[in-house]
């Protein structure tokens, strides 16, 4: 499918990752990703929506190299960044090529400080420049992460410790973010704000791959999406004909689409709850 072992001459127009034919089981005879197709541009934001064990953050694992760490295994297909297939590497070497996932759960350092959890993800940056100039923007995205540098992480709110795990993952300049349910369990407000850093992040040139049960806030920020059915693509195309799409709308909408900023995610927050909590995973 792609070559192993030798150089690609990376093009303009190329996806900044290519999935095909993925298949993915866990254990023997567990089947989970069935065969499936996505490419994720190199400038875009793919939002990947789906019920409970649609394979979603299978489809993440098998990105980012850590599949085994749950007892899966890609079974059939590949994953292929710029050309080069990667499912068949370790996460160290993943992350090291600019891939670079948020898992579910903010997921951070709790008895180490905010700067010590920031430092820890610019151990792969490619310089202390680098390093240096994605802490001076973690801190503009973030503000409350300069302002709480030498607390404990594990004495952060929840959404703190949200734009803290983003933001560690920021550290070492991804060209690929896998952002896990960066959403789930925060209030309206922070939600509107996890939706203007995603923004932000894509203007500032990374691509994200964004798993998200708010599947408002997804379509809003996404530009193509896709849904998983039991480890199939069922539907994909721009977010904007999804969100308008009769099938996406009566599942995971709620029928209507409203604006993922602070004062409407407030007055939508409970349709789309509703809604999400019976279908989104």
């Amino acid at each position: 499918m792609w070559g192993c072992g030798r150089r690609h001459r990376r093009l303009q127009t190329d996806p900044v990752l290519t999935i095909r034919e993925l298949r993915v089981r866990y254990g023997r005879s567990a089947v989970a990703l069935h065969g499936v197709d996505v490419d994720i541009a190199d400038d875009g934001v793919l939002a990947v929506l789906g019920g409970n064990g649609a394979g979603k953050s299978t489809l993440l694992r098998a990105i980012s190299g850590t599949l085994p760490l749950h007892g899966g295994a890609v079974a059939g297909g590949g994953v292929a960044h710029y050309g080069r297939r990667i499912d068949n590497l370790d996460p160290a070497a993943i992350v090291r090529l600019g891939v670079v996932g948020v898992p579910e759960g903010r997921q951070v350092f709790a008895r180490m400080t905010v700067e010590d959890n920031l430092r820890a993800g610019g151990i792969a940056a490619a310089s202390a420049t680098a390093r240096a100039s994605a802490l001076k923007w973690v801190h503009e995205l973030f503000p409350v992460l300069a302002e709480r540098a030498g607390q404990r992480a594990g004495l952060l709110s929840g959404g703190e410790q949200q734009m803290l795990a983003i933001g560690r993952a920021l550290m070492s300049g991804p060209r690929l973010l896998l952002l896990d349910e960066p959403s789930l369990g925060l209030a309206p407000k922070l939600v509107g704000r996890i939706a203007a850093a995603i923004r932000e992040i894509h203007a500032r040139g990374t691509a994200v791959v964004l798993v998200e049960q708010n599947a408002v806030m997804a379509l809003e920020v996404a530009d193509h999406a896709v849904v998983l059915e039991v480890g199939r693509v069922a539907l994909a195309g721009p977010a904007a004909e999804l969100a308008a799409n009769d099938e996406v709308r009566g599942l995971y909408l709620g029928g209507h689409v409203e604006p993922a900023d602070e004062t409407a995610a407030e007055a939508a927050a409970e349709t789309p709850a509703r809604v999400l909590s019976r279908w989104v995973g």
